[in-house]
């Protein structure tokens, strides 16, 4: 374990994805706080998470996260459902009181549970996810802490991502795997009236999905309410945010090829970046 050492400079925000979905989270966070200077960290070498054990996610979210730290990140943002799911509690309760005590790591599935409340009407709500994901119950019992009488019900969509990874998102054939999910989902409760979209990918199906869910189904969407989620919290925490590095700057990193990172970025950014790689250990 690492020896820590205080350092009370300020430093970039910290957003880390096991793949490329972050990069809807960091556009959010961006347009919402340009101000402040960021890291994206992809651990795209080893993604994808959602299949991966309890341990072995914690194991690499844990090293992306000391990374990050290393890299002068006073606050870290795991925009990834998997990472946040099965790794977010043990680094929080076990790791940051040794390794970083003035340092913290949020997640982005509790503002999504949170910002339910506000939204349905019937107190039915699905969720749909990466398998990963949907084993870990992350969802159903977030919001059951918050909200005891909502329903929550989830549907497993392994077919979504490797869809936008491999650029298929737009085509017909993708049609098909989107409305199988959905209504398999609707199947298990007609009631539902909000469907969270919970995997950072998603919002690049956003139109299809939409096309297939219900009249009078609100798709939930992570990208903005995890930014109003970061910006109330650093108006809460005001020691935290004078630790926040202003400059406007972003700087990516891949645990891949930096130039197959750069192609499947400009999917997500619209825009071409320079991507630097590096290891995780």
């Amino acid at each position: 374990m690492p020896t820590y050492i205080a350092d009370h400079r300020p430093g970039p925000i910290g957003i880390f994805d096991s793949g490329y979905g972050g990069l809807t989270i960091l556009e959010k966070i961006r347009h919402l706080l340009p101000q402040y200077d960021y890291i994206y960290l992809g651990d795209n070498a080893r993604a994808p998470y959602g299949t991966r054990s309890f341990e072995v996610v914690y194991e690499f979210t844990r090293q992306a996260v000391l990374k990050l730290f290393s890299m002068g990140c006073r606050l870290v943002i795991l925009a990834c459902n998997t990472a946040s799911a099965k790794a977010l509690r043990s680094i929080q309760q076990l790791d940051l009181p040794l390794v970083a005590p003035d340092r913290r790591v949020l997640g982005i599935i509790r503002p999504t549970a949170e910002a339910v409340g506000n939204i349905t009407r019937t107190s039915h709500v699905g969720v749909l996810a990466t398998v990963g994901t949907i084993q870990s119950c992350s969802y159903t019992l977030e919001i059951k802490k918050l909200f005891p009488h909502i329903q929550v019900v989830g549907e497993a969509c392994p077919m979504w991502v490797p869809l936008v990874e491999n650029r298929e998102y737009d085509n017909p054939g993708a049609d098909y795997f989107i409305e199988k999910y959905i209504k398999a989902l609707m199947a298990q409760d007609a009631r539902i009236d909000t469907a969270i979209l919970a995997c950072t990918h998603y919002p690049l199906l956003l139109d299809k999905i939409r096309r297939y869910l219900p009249a009078g189904v609100t798709p939930l969407i992570q990208g903005d309410i995890v930014a109003e989620s970061l910006k109330d919290y650093l108006a809460r925490h005001p020691e935290m945010e004078q630790r926040c590095q202003r400059g406007g700057e972003c700087t990516f990193y891949t645990t891949e090829s930096p130039e197959k990172f750069a192609v499947l970025a400009s999917i997500f950014l619209q825009k071409k970046v320079t991507v630097t790689r590096l290891t995780l250990d």
